[in-house]
């Protein structure tokens, strides 16, 4: 009898396994929806004007990978702000953020692994958890003696900031800056798609997932979700560093856990603002489905402000100065 039950259990394990594979395998490619509702206009105008921005600097990852990032200076003691770009673009999202802030804090902002001028494999990392091992090590390398660490970011940048905030390196954080986060596709901040932004392979997500549960993690370079970047963005001059497809452990690994709210319930002292006119995101749910798990917050909604706009803001600015006060 325990023989036959044994026999069962190993059937549908392969059963499972084979479905998994197939799903991953027969999911075909597609191009990227289009009909983003994000405000790319006003981010142009804005931010592919590099000028101002200090040089590209590198530090070296435990494996070697020479991470991009670039450090804007403030006073000798001031908190350590980390700002994490949101999803296809890269550090230059801050330039002017980061510049307003040095009154406050040290900003440094990296182009994560797989995003920029010198990606190492665009649109890929080498492990779900490597961008969380990467900011352990970029804090480890930067940071001062006593420095008070914040870890600040934008859309799927502040999803991360939620994911290193809920793994094992949350004891280096002191605060957080979330501007608009990503939480997951089924949290109910999240519109359908992104607002068009995104289009999911869902058949590879699922078969993927599967494959994962049970360890199996060959198949993790394969792409899975495809951006709508605008082509006035892509014929730009920056067009060449823009990322347009993320594998399955980048975008994995680029947002919190699937129990999110776990993730959530550990954040430190944290600010959340995003902008009433969100294309991506229902910027008046963030307060009731985080602050269900977790007191620690203040959430601020600034009126008629998009989802890339929020990043220079001058509600942002004043609000994020507020918050280095208190830090």
């Amino acid at each position: 009898m325990l023989t036959k039950i044994l026999c069962i259990v190993v059937f549908s394990v392969i059963i499972t396994l084979v479905v998994a594979y197939i799903l991953v395998q027969t999911d075909p490619a597609k191009p990227a929806k289009g009909g983003s509702g994000l405000d790319f206009a006003d981010y142009l105008a804005a931010n592919t004007e590099s000028a101002e921005a200090p040089p590209l600097l590198t530090t070296p990852m435990r494996d070697g990978y020479a991470l991009s990032y670039r450090r804007f200076d403030g006073p000798l003691g001031a908190p350590m702000l980390i700002l994490l770009h949101g999803s296809g673009w890269h550090g230059l999202q801050f330039a002017k953020l980061a510049q307003s802030l040095t009154g406050k804090a040290t900003v440094i902002v990296p182009d994560l692994r797989g995003h920029g001028t010198a990606p190492g494999r665009r649109g890929d990392i080498d492990y779900i958890a490597q961008y969380e091992d990467d900011l352990a090590d970029l804090i480890t390398a930067l940071h001062e003696p006593s420095q008070k660490i914040v870890l600040g970011g934008h859309s799927s940048g502040g999803g991360l900031v939620v994911r290193f905030a809920g793994g094992r390196y949350s004891a280096l954080l002191d605060g957080a800056m979330l501007l608009a986060p990503f939480l997951k596709h089924n949290a109910p901040t999240t519109r359908q798609d992104s607002g068009g932004w995104a289009t999911v392979h869902l058949r590879r997500m699922i078969g993927l997932s599967i494959l994962n549960a049970f360890r199996i993690t060959a198949l993790n370079h394969k792409t899975v979700i495809q951006f709508a970047m605008p082509r006035q963005v892509l014929d730009g001059p920056m067009g060449h560093t823009a990322t347009t497809a993320y594998s399955y452990r980048l975008n994995t690994g680029f947002a919190p856990r699937g129990k999110y709210l776990d993730d959530v319930a550990k954040l430190p002292p944290f600010v959340l603002i995003a902008g009433a006119e969100d294309g991506a995101f229902y910027a008046d749910r963030y307060a009731q489905t985080m602050g269900a798990v977790n007191d620690k917050g203040t959430y601020v909604i600034v009126p008629a402000q998009g989802h890339l706009g929020i990043v220079d803001a001058p509600e942002t600015e004043q609000t994020i100065l507020d918050f280095l006060d208190g830090i």
